[in-house]
Order: structure tokens, then C-alpha cells, then sequence
């Protein structure tokens, strides 16, 4: 028997790897994160298998349900929304699972932030203006932020930010990096990346707040740098013509010579 963690993506039920879809329809037990997991990948389970909405199950709960299969001798497909490396309580319960000696895989999937800036027609890091992405939230009940890790430090590097679980603070997260990205810094807010009702909004730090409505809530990712929004950029060397690389030797004496 096995736990099989999966990453179902960010919502959209096609935004799924074929490994995790083929983990989904072989386990005969599923428990997906219902307030986040699209039903459509719940389409992939076996006919008769055990679907568990956890949303409103304590870990405690979780992990019952897995025992119970382990005991049964039932491989299990865990699903979590998103990737499975950032935010999705999967360690604690892999903790346990250790700790019970039950075995365990992990499916990454599509993170929400790739999602969103697909959605923005974006790429996040261009030549000359950011080669750093930031994915970082604001201390919320469920998780305080640790010391080092201040949001006013994260902005004072000029890194684009894709800040999660944030957007019903939008006045603090305006207070922190509007004196270092100033006031004309584009932003964009990606709410439900990906999912039938998605809704982008772009503005700048200064207009932010008056361009957000009230029924926004916690899944919008809020994207902050100056290549959200920049046309004046450097073409990256990679693709130069007089670029030296293994695939494409140039110059008289070129450093990766083709071979005979």
C-alpha cells in the first residue's frame, strides 16, 4: 500500500501531469482538498472507489482515513491543489506517515503562480529587468511568517513577487512596497488562475487599491515587478546569432567546435 501526494494543478482539470492522472485512476481511495481541487479531475478515480472531501477534516481525520486503507491494503492518491512544494500541508502528513512506516510518493503539479502568469501572457524574469521570482505571503492566522523573512526584505532586492494568500491585505502589502518598487510599479492580481471564472486585474502600486473590488478572496496571487508591464527589455544572448553554444558553434574559433 501506498500514499500517492499529487499535485492536481491550479484548477483548470486538464492542467494535470498523466502520471498523476494514471495515480488517480489505479488507487481505489481519494482524498482531495475540496474547497480547491476541481471535481473534473475526480473524474479520473476508479468507479468505485472511496472519495474523501478533506476541507472540513482536521489531520487527525486525514490520517484515519489513510490507515484505514493501509490497513485494507488500498493505495491511496492524496490530492492537492497546486504543486505540492509550497503551502499544501503535505509535510506534516508525510511526517506522520514515517512515523507509521507507510510508504509515500510525490506528483508535483502545475503551481498556481506559473498558472497565473500564463494567464497574464507573462514572463516573469526578462534581461535586464528581474531574474529573481519571490513566492512568499503575508503572515496569516494559520502560518506566522519567520523573522527573516520580511516582505520589506523580499522587495528590497527589485525581485518580481508573486505573493500568495495575501489580497485581503492589500493596505499592509501596499504600505511595505510602494517605498521600494514605487508608486508607478505595475501589478497585476490573478484571482482563480486558471478556473472557468478567472479574473485578472492590472494596475500600479498607487492604483491597486481602488481597482480591487470586495469579492476577491484568498485564491488571487498578487504579481508585483516592472516586468509585467515592460516592452524595454534586452533579447536574451541565448539566441544571438553570433552566440557561442554546443548547439550552434560560431566565430572562427568557436569554444564548442562541431564534431567530425
Amino acid at each position: 500500500m501506498t500514499v500517492h501526494f499529487i499535485g492536481a494543478g491550479p484548477g483548470a482539470a486538464d492542467l494535470l501531469t498523466l502520471r498523476g492522472r494514471d495515480l488517480i485512476a489505479a488507487c481505489p481511495v481519494c482524498l482531495y482538498a475540496g474547497s480547491l481541487v476541481p471535481e473534473g479531475v475526480l473524474a479520473h478515480c476508479p468507479q468505485a472507489a472511496r472519495i474523501v472531501n478533506t476541507a472540513p477534516l482536521s489531520l487527525d481525520d486525514i490520517m484515519a482515513e489513510i490507515t484505514s486503507a493501509h490497513a485494507q491494503g488500498k493505495d491511496v492518491a492524496r490530492l492537492h491543489s497546486g504543486d505540492l512544494a509550497i503551502w499544501s500541508a503535505m509535510g506534516e502528513q508525510m511526517r506522520r506517515l514515517r512515523a507509521l512506516d507507510i510508504p509515500y510518493t510525490i506528483t508535483p503539479g502545475v503551481p498556481s503562480f506559473s498558472a497565473g502568469a500564463a494567464a497574464l501572457g507573462a514572463e516573469l524574469t526578462l534581461p535586464g529587468l528581474a531574474q529573481s521570482v519571490v513566492l512568499t505571503r503575508m503572515a496569516g492566522r494559520a502560518s506566522a511568517m519567520p523573522e527573516g523573512e520580511r516582505l520589506a526584505s523580499f522587495a528590497a532586492t527589485g525581485a518580481v513577487l508573486a505573493i500568495h494568500l495575501s489580497v485581503h491585505m492589500l493596505d499592509q502589502l501596499i504600505a511595505v512596497l510602494a517605498p521600494h518598487y514605487g508608486d508607478d510599479c505595475p501589478v497585476a492580481i490573478v484571482w482563480r488562475a486558471s478556473w472557468p471564472d478567472q479574473r485578472i486585474i492590472r494596475a500600479t502600486l498607487g492604483t491597486l487599491d481602488a481597482a480591487v473590488g470586495p469579492e476577491l478572496e484568498r485564491t488571487a496571487i498578487v504579481f508585483v515587478g516592472r516586468t509585467l508591464a515592460s516592452e524595454e527589455f534586452a533579447e536574451s544572448r541565448l539566441y544571438a546569432a553570433d552566440y557561442d553554444r554546443r548547439y550552434r558553434p560560431t566565430g572562427p574559433a568557436p569554444r564548442f567546435p562541431e564534431k567530425s
